[in-house]
């Protein structure tokens, strides 16, 4: 639904969106290839991938719950950074999920007496590749919002949840020429 809204408080609420889009985009795409190749020399580029990950992660929910708790901001920002503390919490579940079957992995071979493969099957299977589907879907997903925020939009999800009497919902239907 469009809302009624300055160019200043659509920009702002792009921020969120921006956000997760790069840690996304950049850190566990661009970053994590880039780190993969110097791995067999530094493992400290790598390593940075899960740091800047969780770190991004906890910003979006941190500064989405003060936004929230802030009256006197605006509703519409406050809405998109509800948005991407939602998507955030989902990355963050599946990313939690990920290392759970890499623990499991490194176990059932540690103590299990697994073969090295069957380890790098489960966890590539079970751990890496759900992992890389939700970046996929997220980076369609928030690319989508991204756009609608530029445009003034809410997901009529965030009207229902967060009502606001005072929003100033502008008409989108297209004028007909019977309705002329």
């Amino acid at each position: 639904m469009k809302i009624e809204i300055s160019e200043e408080e659509a920009k702002r609420a792009k921020i969120p969106h921006e956000i997760f889009l790069t840690n996304l985009i950049g850190n566990h795409i661009l970053w994590f290839v880039a780190a993969l190749g110097t791995v067999g020399t530094f493992w400290q580029p790598l390593a940075m991938v899960p740091v800047v990950s969780f770190t991004l992660l906890a910003y979006t929910l941190w500064k989405a719950n003060k936004i929230k708790a802030d009256e006197s901001g605006s509703w519409f920002v406050m809405c998109h950074w509800q948005i991407a503390a939602r998507r955030s919490r989902i990355f963050i579940y599946m990313l939690m999920a990920s290392l759970t079957v890499s623990l499991l992995g490194w176990l059932g071979y540690t103590y299990g007496g697994m073969m090295k493969e069957a380890v790098y099957a489960i966890v590539g299977g079970m751990g890496i590749l759900p992992v890389m589907v939700t970046v996929l879907v997220l980076i369609i997903m928030e690319s989508d919002v991204l756009h609608q925020a530029t445009h003034h939009k809410l997901p009529d999800r965030m009207i229902e949840l967060y009502p606001n009497p005072d929003a100033k919902v502008v008409d989108e239907s297209p004028v007909t020429e019977s309705a002329q």
